[in-house]
């Protein structure tokens, strides 16, 4: 009889302890608004290295050169975007030297063609961007520069350009 009394006290106690627990919470609400905006990022791994033609086969018009040492990533919430390039310092390129980029954008848009840039307009490089995201080095974004000259462009001097790509609409 004491045992059952004993556990019947120990067992009052814990519920009165539960209750007087659950009796004692409180709770508060708090109100906010969210927001996710428009967001394009582009970053590039570096830059290429110098472009030097310095070759040709007796007969032809100097041996074009390449780069394909620098990736870039992106990141595009939007839809429809492009990633276009231009020369923005250093100015168009001499008559009869070419300068062509060719942006990878495997898996999120349309690009991977060579597209001459050597006029300093702007241009499209890919396009079709819809909410993508790929970083450097994943092969799906490098990047390549071809330099090619005629030889009656005769001989330019080191110059230095810079090409400016941007995500825009």
């Amino acid at each position: 009889m004491k045992m059952k009394l004993m556990v019947f006290v120990i067992v009052a106690s814990l519920i009165i302890g539960i209750n007087a627990t659950a009796q004692a919470a409180s709770s508060t609400t708090q109100s906010f608004s969210y927001q996710v905006s428009e967001v394009s990022e582009i970053t590039v791994s570096g830059n290429p290295g110098s472009l030097i033609i310095s070759t040709a086969t007796a007969g032809s018009d100097p041996t074009g050169v390449s780069d394909s040492s620098t990736s870039y990533a992106i990141t595009a919430n939007g839809t429809n975007k492009k990633i276009t390039g231009q020369i923005t310092t250093g100015g168009a390129l001499p008559a009869g030297v070419t300068l062509k980029a060719n942006l990878l954008a495997t898996g999120f848009g349309t690009g991977g063609t060579d597209v001459d840039i050597s006029d300093a307009a702007v241009h499209n490089l890919v396009t079709g961007i819809t909410k993508a995201k790929a970083s450097q080095g994943s092969g799906n974004t490098t990047i390549t520069y071809k330099l090619d000259a005629t030889a009656d462009a005769g001989i330019v001097g080191p110059t230095a350009i810079v090409v400016t790509l941007t995500i825009t609409n």
